[in-house]
């Protein structure tokens, strides 16, 4: 599991530029699919088909994309002004390195700050909005920056790889992209499991790894009108609130397992969802944990809302400090979120015939 979470990780994939992550994935899938395909969007659909056909069908949502930046401007000196994709803390962004999905492969460079020397001259207490800032990639001027592939309008992720951090007991990992890029690692695992035990009875299964997500759930809310699930499943990081910090309450525990999601900002789970989740954690002996969280919102958002409306819900794997470049997830947690997500499709059986009123 690490080695494929460092290969998706260390990708530059922000929303909008989530090609060298869905090639990357469907590399590692197109053997255990029975198909595959991109929509217009870029949303890479795999499916894999039933060994039951008279059992639900089950449409699974990881979105591909991360947060990033993008070239809005090269200076006279080479350095770059930029824009973000996606949701970012200002206050994190000094110093921080990235990397440039250039025309002639990946560019290092780093958001520039002042040497603290220059601090008595300033307001240490003022926080610089990304506007005011810039990228150095070593460059001299707009001609050097050209030289290097580089250009208005290319993509920018944060230049931290994946790190593993902790003993052996805990096998965690530190990076950028975790967010969502676990999650597509928790899909590819799942498309491997049902592929290795054809013997299981589940319904037609759609795993998608959806774009743009970050800037609108704009991927998501196409899927569902093709596809026609009878249930969805989105899988997503969620922040936990496990560590002293003032605004932790102490609920979504790193190695806690899964968390199965009640009621986020874009979603309040469908009860026959949850409940089926919540039997077979039980019943397999699966860690889990119960989160209702509305600083969030996912991909089941956009789905449970489109067409004539999906009953969906979401498993969401405790993350610290998210959005940021030191993102850090428990392995054990997206092993045992690929082990809960099987269960749910194999006992989506239980669910046929049933609806709201059932619950």
């Amino acid at each position: 599991m690490y080695q494929l979470l460092k290969e998706l990780c260390e990708l530059v994939g922000p929303s909008g530029f989530e090609q060298d992550v869905q090639r990357f994935i469907r590399d590692q899938v197109k053997d255990g699919a029975d198909e595959v395909q991109v929509d217009a969007l870029g949303n890479l659909i795999v499916k894999i088909n039933a060994t039951d056909p008279e059992m639900p069908s089950v449409l699974l949502a990881a979105h591909a994309d991360e947060i990033g930046l993008i070239v809005k401007k090269i200076e006279p000196n080479g350095t770059l002004r930029f824009e973000k994709l996606g949701g970012f803390d200002d206050r994190i962004l000094l110093a921080q390195p990235v990397t440039i999905k250039g025309s002639e492969g990946y560019v290092e460079g780093v958001i520039g700050t002042l040497s603290m020397h220059y601090v008595k001259w300033d307001d240490p207490k003022r926080i610089d909005s990304h506007r005011e800032l810039y990228i150095d990639i070593g460059a001299g001027s707009v001609e050097e920056v050209a030289e290097m592939g580089v250009k208005v309008g290319q993509p920018i992720s944060y230049g931290s790889g994946l790190k593993l951090i902790g003993d052996k007991k805990r096998s965690r990992v530190v990076g950028k992209a975790l967010d969502d890029r676990a999650g597509c690692a928790v899909l590819i695992g799942l498309i491997k499991e049902l592929k290795d035990h054809p013997d299981r009875a589940h319904g037609d299964v759609c795993c998608v790894f959806t774009v743009q997500e970050e800037v609108g759930l704009r991927g998501a809310s196409v899927l569902s009108t093709a596809i026609q699930p009878d249930f969805a499943l989105a899988v997503d990081t969620t922040p936990t609130s496990d560590t002293y910090d003032v605004l932790m309450t102490g609920t979504r525990v790193l190695g806690g397992g899964p968390c199965i999601k009640i009621a986020d900002k874009s979603l309040i789970a469908h009860p026959l969802v949850t409940g089926l989740l919540e039997k077979v954690a039980v019943e397999q002996n699966i860690p889990h944990q119960l989160e209702v969280f509305m600083g969030i919102g996912t991909d089941a958002g956009a789905i449970h809302m489109t067409s004539t409306g999906v009953s969906s819900g979401v498993l969401s794997i405790p993350s610290r400090y998210t959005h940021s470049p030191v993102e850090i997830v428990d392995l054990g947690d997206l092993e045992n979120t690929v082990k809960l997500a099987a269960e749910f499709v194999y006992h989506t059986g239980e669910l046929k015939g049933k609806n709201f009123l059932d619950t």
